[in-house]
């Protein structure tokens, strides 16, 4: 067998979250190290994947990037469903994308329809904490951490997508936390079927969440 075709182990990842909250730029930043200031709303859903190693472990994250705007609200149970983790995103100065998360999450496991819902892995994100030097802050960082813990204690993130802060941490527990929770059924694929990959390798340790 050619070694240059070793599988590996595909972990799905959703990211749900209001239009403008920084969902694109947040993956941009983790999979290309680039962000782009200018707003360009995503039309329907598309995804990026990255390579990394977790212990030993290989896996390729396939994040999966949606419309935040409502009209696009209804992709279908097909494309959630399969996700390992959903990511929720909101953006720290607009309180209404906040109090959106109760309603994203709802519509992921009604679409989804995991067999264990409480058990989801989910990881929240708090974007945009770089915004006029915090002073714009709507949403404080206690209020975000008790909404999480009355879910499970789902973990929780604050990043800048525009500055890098944070959100290699963020993208690193997701696929900490897929691995761990990883279904019966894993997703093999071959190396050579995965587009636009950007590889890195990170080695393991525990996630800080």
């Amino acid at each position: 067998m050619d070694f240059s075709m070793k599988r590996r182990t595909l972990l799905k990842v959703i990211v749900l979250g209001d239009g403008g909250v920084g969902k694109t730029s947040l993956m941009n930043q983790y999979v290309y190290n680039k962000f782009n200031p200018l707003y360009k709303a995503t039309i329907g859903a598309d995804f990026v994947t990255k390579e990394l190693q977790i212990d030993d472990k290989m896996v390729t994250l396939q994040i999966w990037d949606t419309a935040g705007q409502e009209r696009f609200q209804s992709l279908g149970s097909a494309f959630y469903r399969g996700a390992d983790c959903c990511v929720l995103v909101f953006d720290v100065n607009i309180q209404r994308s906040f109090e959106m998360l109760s309603n994203w999450h709802e519509e992921f496991l009604k679409q989804a329809d995991p067999s264990n819902p409480e058990s989801f892995p989910f990881v929240v994100i708090g974007n945009k904490i770089d915004l006029d030097y915090g002073n714009s802050r709507m949403v404080p960082e206690e209020k975000a951490r008790d909404w999480c813990a009355s879910r499970g204690n789902i973990p929780y993130f604050e990043t800048s997508a525009k500055e890098g802060y944070n959100v290699d941490e963020a993208f690193l527990c997701v696929a900490k936390t897929a691995v761990a929770c990883e279904r019966d059924c894993e997703h093999d694929i071959y190396i050579g079927g995965i587009p636009e990959t950007a590889s890195e390798v990170e080695q393991g340790g525990r996630c800080a969440c």
